[in-house]
Order: structure tokens, then sequence, then C-alpha cells
């Protein structure tokens, strides 16, 4: 028994001083430091119940307007999975971005107190896939192809779509990007 624990103590200080490699913790990117996705796979009951009462909020008095918004902002066919995995923390920061821009919009006008939580969670994310993002290499890939037109659709988002089709995209995305999208990338190549 002494010499197993002897064993495991003698391959934690190995590990922790580098001779034997240990596993690399979940959505951390290659090379990024202080990118630490691995905490978002899946957020606690408490604050997916804040967005939940946040959105349902939105949807009764959504009941209350009329308006008609082009094709939808977030298609149904957009999915993080056909990214490489380098490209998945850029698209979901610039929709983090987008999302919290609108809510803060939202969060001044009228819904006050329902938005204050679900907008601490998403600076909290978003400061965090800012760090990911930045920790890339300066001289690494630029986007192309389906990144390169998904960040330049949520881009030009507010200038191209009236305020209220914004919010509704926004509110009826959220969860999709909050179970889906967030998983996948915290995921890092795990997400298959």
């Amino acid at each position: 028994m002494a010499v197993g624990c002897l064993l495991v103590l003698m391959i934690m200080a190995l590990t922790r001083a580098g001779a034997v490699p240990g596993p690399k913790p979940l959505g951390v990117l290659p090379d990024a430091r202080g990118c630490h996705l691995a905490q978002f796979q899946s957020l606690s009951p408490q604050e997916l119940q804040a967005f939940r009462r946040a959105k349902d909020t939105f949807e009764q008095s959504l009941s209350l307007k009329t308006w008609s918004c082009r094709p939808r902002l977030f298609p149904r066919t957009w999915d993080l999975q056909q990214l490489q995995v380098w490209e998945r923390p850029v698209a979901l920061e610039a929709e983090v971005a987008l999302t919290l821009k609108v809510l803060e919009t939202m969060a001044d006008r009228s819904q006050g107190g329902i938005l204050d939580q679900p907008l601490h969670t998403l600076r909290h994310i978003h400061s965090e896939l800012q760090a990911c993002v930045e920790a890339q290499p300066p001289a690494g890939p630029q986007p192309r192809g389906r990144l390169h037109h998904r960040l330049h659709r949520l881009h030009e988002a507010p200038e191209k779509e009236s305020l209220s089709c914004l919010e509704a995209a926004v509110m009826f995305n959220l969860f999709r990007l909050l179970t889906r999208d967030l998983k996948c990338v915290a995921s890092g190549d795990l997400c298959v």
C-alpha cells in the first residue's frame, strides 16, 4: 500500500513539473492561455431559469405587437459543428456580442430587472470567449467561407434589421446559444 501511495505522489510531482504531460482541460484551445470554456458545458438551473423568465416575458409582450421580419438572423441550419474548432469561439463570440447589445438595449428600455441575471451571465461568457479569441495567434487563419459569411451577417444585422426583429431573433435564439452553441464551443474538439 505504501508503494502505491508513493507511486501516485511521484506521478503527481512529475506531472506538475512537466516531465509527464497531463491531460489538457476541455475547452482550452491549443496555445490559448487564459481560455477556459469548459466551465460552460452546462449552465446552472438557476441561470437557465433566469433566461427562461426573460424569454417568457418577452413572448408575452410580443403577442401584443404586429411586425414582419425578413429571413431569420439565426437560421436553423446554422450549426457550429460545420466550422473548424478554432472558428467556433470566433463565431460564438460575435453571436454573444450581438445578443448582449440587443438585450442591453431592451433592459434600458423596458425589461428592467428581469434581464439583470441573464446580462450578468452573458457578460461573463463573452469575456471568456474574448480571451479565447484574443489568445489565438495573430497570424493565424483568417475567417473564410461559412465563418466569414456568418460574421458579416451578424455585423450588419443592427443596420439592416429593425429593433423589434433583432429582439425577436435574439430571444428566440437564446436557448440554442446557451444549450447547443456554448456547449459545443466548451467541448472543443469533442463537439462532433
